[in-house]
């Protein structure tokens, strides 16, 4: 071959490989900035504010979208872009590859009005501010070693609450020796009393409680507006130039549920900071005490002591009461509606536990039918079905699309978890499927995508441990003391309400008698 053949051929290979070099070059290029497919329907000017105030629940209008345009897509929030997802493998992605930079919190209305402008921890942006309480409430407030020592208050808080019912039962059962009762809100006592006591030292119901009737009515309430605003996004959320004309009053109710629970909640403080003044100074009680003892610091990122204490306190009640009593609920209504496990729950007890004493926490490891009826329960109604949103800080790529700075995540966990290609009749409660190989080894702490009740990444729920212990031993001890059913023969109704936890939407009225011939002293 001779040289111009040579040099031709040279040429050749060279201009093919620059070729490829442009192609990939530009395929590449046009999948980073792809970005994800919008949803249609979007109004002028407001966007899909529809989406997040129409007559349907949020998750379920989103879910209906995902449908239409798989598991990554977005919406506008009026001005603001929020990323929607409901694929594990892709929210795997982002809470690992990407966590940090997912870790902020948005600004939105109820979050500053509620979340007292950053103090509150659940909704404070993420720095060194929140890494620090972050820090406080993981080793001081809800570390293994405090859970333990605070043990017998969540142990005579459930005591009290089933002896409440036997009495009931001795007072006023019918015919049939039965006697009916609302369980959402026996849990909802039980749950409100057991933080009430380990937060503030205070009781929220019964003959020795600290609260009179009427501020106990006012506590359930508010709390629970508390998390109904918390979940919702106001006209200024998505138009921020409308905040000032506050329409539908929803900023003024909400300022209004922001200034009792501080109210109430700085009572308590003040109660707590006189009594450290006195001859008991150095003594700890309950979280109240651990935050003042660890907070002398009068100005912690912009906040005074006192806003931060109250802050953190008021996100613990909050939390720890509502969300574990809207699972309880959940899960009472899913087996009262599936009696096969309900009767199976109650057979394991006999057989792990037995009937001649009360079970307690060492027990639960034995009980893998009740545990798996928790995790069936979380899978199909975690008390969030939307995860708290989260705001990207930086420009990102997911799943090959590119997502800007700014942008608002959603994580639509109850679509995620119902996903047919994971879980087998995803919309039915099955919780047999725990106990098999392919998904045995699930848990619900946040390292297993497929199941994230309590959200993942480094803001994931910091009280799961509470929470655990909390719902398998009411869970157990109710179902070994009473029988359950039904008052009627129509189905349960599992309609859930809005706001940041997903709660039933109707009473849960149970029919309730003793269980055991000789009862336990319980």
């Amino acid at each position: 071959m001779d040289l111009s053949h040579l040099q031709e051929n040279y040429t050749l290979i060279l201009a093919t490989c620059f070729i490829i070099l442009v192609i990939y070059y530009l395929s590449f290029l046009y999948k980073t900035t792809t970005t994800p497919p919008e949803a249609s329907g979007a109004w002028p000017i407001i966007g899909h504010f529809k989406v997040f105030n129409g007559p349907d629940l949020p998750h379920v209008t989103l879910a209906s979208l995902a449908d239409r345009y798989g598991p990554i897509f977005t919406v506008r929030l009026g001005v603001r872009k929020v990323l929607v997802v409901s694929n594990w493998e892709i929210v795997k992605d982002i809470f690992t590859t990407h966590d940090q930079i997912v870790s902020d919190r948005p600004n939105y209305v109820a979050a500053n009005i509620l979340g007292r402008n950053g103090a509150s921890f659940s909704f404070t942006p993420y720095g060194p501010y929140w890494v620090g309480i972050r820090k406080i409430i993981s080793q001081e407030l809800l570390s293994n070693t405090r859970l333990q020592k605070l043990r017998h208050v969540r142990e005579i808080e459930l005591e009290r609450a089933i002896n409440n019912i036997h009495e009931l039962w001795r007072e006023k059962r019918d015919e049939q020796g039965k006697v009916l009762v609302e369980m959402k809100k026996w849990f909802g006592e039980l749950n409100m009393n057991t933080m009430l006591k380990v937060v503030a030292g205070k009781r929220y119901t019964g003959d020795d409680s600290e609260i009179d009737e009427e501020e106990m009515i006012n506590c359930r309430e508010i709390i629970r507006e508390w998390f109904h605003y918390f979940g919702q996004f106001f006209v200024a959320d998505a138009l921020p130039f409308l905040d000032r004309l506050d329409l539908g009053g929803y900023k003024k109710a909400t300022k209004q549920v922001a200034r009792d629970l501080d109210s109430m909640i700085g009572k308590w403080l003040e109660e707590h900071r006189q009594k450290r003044s006195s001859d008991n100074a150095g003594e700890v009680n309950d979280f109240m005490d651990v935050m003042i003892h660890v907070l002398e610091d009068d100005d912690l990122g912009g906040y005074n002591a006192d806003t931060v204490i109250k802050g953190t306190c008021e996100t613990l009640i909050a939390g720890g009461s509502d969300t574990t009593s809207v699972m309880l609920t959940w899960m009472l209504s899913l087996l009262l509606s599936n009696r096969y496990a309900l009767i199976k729950t109650q057979e394991e007890l006999d057989t792990q536990v037995g009937k001649d004493r009360k079970v307690n926490e060492s027990d639960i490891k034995n009980l893998v039918y009740l545990q798996a009826v928790l995790k069936e329960t979380f899978r199909l109604y975690p008390a969030t079905f939307l995860n708290p949103p989260r705001a990207f800080t930086k420009d990102c790529s997911i799943a090959g699309y590119h997502v800007p700075k700014g942008t608002w995540l959603l994580i639509n966990t109850w679509k995620l978890q119902r996903d047919p290609n994971i879980w087998s009749d995803p919309n039915n409660f099955i919780p047999e499927r725990f106990l098999s190989p392919n998904h045995m080894g699930i848990d619900v702490k946040g390292t297993d995508f497929e199941l994230i009740p309590f959200g993942a990444g480094r803001r994931r729920c910091p009280g799961i441990n509470l929470a655990d212990q909390t719902l398998h031993m009411v869970l157990a001890t109710l179902l070994q003391n009473f029988d359950l059913s039904s008052p009627t023969d129509a189905p349960i109704d599992m309609s859930a309400s809005a706001g940041l936890t997903n709660c039933k939407a109707t009473p849960l009225e149970v029919l309730i008698s003793p269980r055991l011939c000789a009862r336990i002293d319980v």
